[in-house]
């Protein structure tokens, strides 16, 4: 039997497609929602799971950040995938038909001046390939999704318009989450690590807490805060860095780290994308 790999969504999403380029020969399995895909990874139902973390243009997923920490998997791995939206309508709409765009909020977010330039109403849907296939279901030639190329092949659309995000840099980035930690060696090449902490609760603790990574020579690369189940008091980071833990310079600054927090968790050690090689900013 082949093996399994979840994401959120349904046939046609752009997690799919991450999935397909990833692991071309395994099964990919649509979730209805995050906590059904972590579900499916949980309950062996999936062996990995495909997870989108932030976008280029829209941010952070936020979901994630909750969800992450407390699931117990593990990183180990990370895919950058070009997003291209597509309008697409049931055979017979155009342009000209078309009074309004249903799709995800991010992808809306992404597609915001074209379709203002459309003159289009976005219509708020729980993500874009279901967004497609209700499209299809109700055959409205003045309704139109926004969604990947896929989905317009799974549900039969036409494509009105190709490309209608408005950035061309417009990406996501997923991580691969599995049961099992699986870090990289520290001699495979370059490698990224993830963790969440808890600074303790002294003045200047962060800046402290912070100070490891630039007398190590340590890039950091995402820093990011969010509230413990709604309470102002109690913050988490979740934080991504170049390097591996076993190499001197990560250790000694995870040791400090360590010292100024009250929690510390390291989520995954995994082979940089080689994306990151193509979006690296130029040697001084």
């Amino acid at each position: 039997m082949p093996k399994v790999i979840a994401f959120q969504g349904e046939r046609g999403a752009n997690s799919e497609i991450a999935c397909n380029e990833v692991y071309p020969d395994w099964e990919a399995l649509p979730c209805a929602t995050f906590e059904d895909a972590f579900a499916a990874l949980g309950d062996r139902s999936a062996d990995l799971a495909m997870i989108p973390i932030d976008n280029s243009i829209a941010g952070r997923v936020a979901d994630i950040h909750h969800l992450l920490p407390g699931s117990g998997f593990h990183i180990i791995g990370e895919h950058f995938l070009p997003i291209h939206f597509h309008l697409m309508a049931p055979k017979g709409a155009t342009l000209a038909t078309i009074r309004e765009a249903q799709s995800h909020i991010m992808a809306l977010g992404q597609c915001r001046r074209t379709l203002r330039k459309l003159g289009l109403k976005p219509v708020v849907a729980a993500d874009t390939a279901g967004s497609a296939r209700q499209v299809a279901e109700a055959g409205d030639v003045t309704r139109a999704a926004i969604a990947p190329r896929l989905a317009a092949t799974v549900y039969g659309l036409e494509i009105l318009a190709e490309d209608i995000q408005d950035e061309n840099h417009n990406t996501t980035r997923f991580v691969i989450l599995a049961r099992e930690r699986r870090d990289a060696p520290a001699d495979s090449g370059p490698v990224m690590t993830s963790f969440v902490f808890r600074v303790r609760n002294v003045p200047a603790a962060l800046y402290k807490a912070m100070g490891g990574f630039a007398t190590n020579g340590v890039n950091m690369t995402k820093l990011e805060s969010y509230m413990i189940e709604g309470q102002f008091s109690a913050t988490q980071f979740y934080a991504e860095v170049e390097g591996h833990p076993e190499a001197r310079p990560l250790r000694l600054a995870l040791e400090e780290l360590q010292f100024f927090s009250k929690e510390l968790k390291v989520l995954g050690t995994y082979p940089a994308h080689p994306y990151r090689a193509q979006i690296a900013p130029p040697a001084e």
